[in-house]
């Protein structure tokens, strides 16, 4: 299952939505293992949050129309079916669904974060579990990068998985031979950029094909400089951190190494986001209190 990076444009879209036709249903699912070890098990927990939302005021309104009711039961069968038949929860650690079918919306989002459980039936969709993840890209790509090291793993869920790996060890790196030493600092000097390029060209491919994710780089501080200058401005405007690790460390000691930098940035994002968030539920406030009762006075 392809997780979905929420974005402001896409939560604008969902906030501009008032339910004409029927009613709105928003479903947040949390799918750590450990609370529904498969998918059967989510299937029975979303079936119960499903029956406490058909139940709920929402749905139970005394001046919903026959139709509305008629939509709400169709809407709520389609939901069951869904967890019953389609859910596929891999690569995925939240879900949140739309429906308001009456209106023809249809939105499954899976999140590559948590989300808390909720089920809510209302005119709009419930969008504040989502306001912190705006933004949030799927991990980091981390460049453990040296004259002759280039791997690069994606931090996924706190824990690393290696996609690339350019380390090499070129054929007379570590023989002079017959050359002067300036002759042969000058070779090394050349394998080294020739690497960097090497190591910076697969970075790109795969910042471009994982959605631009944000970049951490572990290298010597000789390393850094030279590394520095392969950078092309987009990769390295997307550099959130440049430190340094043992040699020998471990792919769980890195990880406790980029951490700090990927949750400073998170937390500075998550900050500037909520707040451009805030403004645009304002600015929606006011478009709707206008286009409701033709006043631009709060109180209409």
């Amino acid at each position: 299952m392809t997780t979905t990076t929420v974005s402001l444009d896409g939560l604008r879209e969902l906030a501009g939505f008032r339910a004409k036709n029927g009613c709105a249903i928003s479903l947040y699912v949390d799918l750590d293992p450990t609370l529904a070890p498969t998918a059967r098990d989510t299937a029975v927990r979303v079936h119960a949050m499903l029956d406490a939302a058909a139940k709920s005021h929402g749905a139970t309104r005394p001046d919903l129309a026959h139709e509305v009711k008629t939509g709400l039961k169709a809407d709520f069968e389609r939901l069951s079916r869904y967890f019953e038949d389609e859910f596929d929860r891999d690569g995925a650690h939240g879900l949140a669904v739309f429906a308001a079918g009456p209106d023809n919306v249809w939105s499954v989002l899976p999140l590559p974060w948590k989300v808390p459980d909720a089920a809510r039936v209302a005119d709009d969709f419930l969008l504040s579990p989502l306001v912190p993840l705006i933004g949030r890209a799927n991990g980091a790509l981390v460049v453990v990068v040296g004259r002759e090291q280039g791997r690069i793993l994606a931090l996924r869920g706190g824990k690393f998985v290696q996609i690339a790996d350019r380390t090499e060890e070129t054929q007379g790196r570590h023989d002079q031979g017959g050359w002067s030493q300036a002759r042969f600092q000058r070779h090394i000097d050349n394998l080294a950029l020739e690497h960097y390029k090497a190591v910076v060209e697969e970075l790109d491919r795969l910042y471009r094909r994982l959605g631009r994710p944000r970049i951490i780089v572990i290298a010597g501080d000789e390393t850094r400089a030279e590394f520095a200058e392969q950078l092309p401005v987009e990769l390295e405007e997307s550099v959130i951190g440049w430190t340094t690790a043992d040699a020998y460390a471990s792919d769980a000691e890195l990880c406790e190494i980029v951490q700090p930098f990927v949750e400073d940035f998170r937390a500075q994002q998550e900050s500037d986001c909520v707040e451009r968030w805030r403004e645009e539920v304002g600015k929606n406030a006011r478009r709707w209190s206008i286009a409701t009762t033709g006043s631009t006075s709060p109180s209409g």
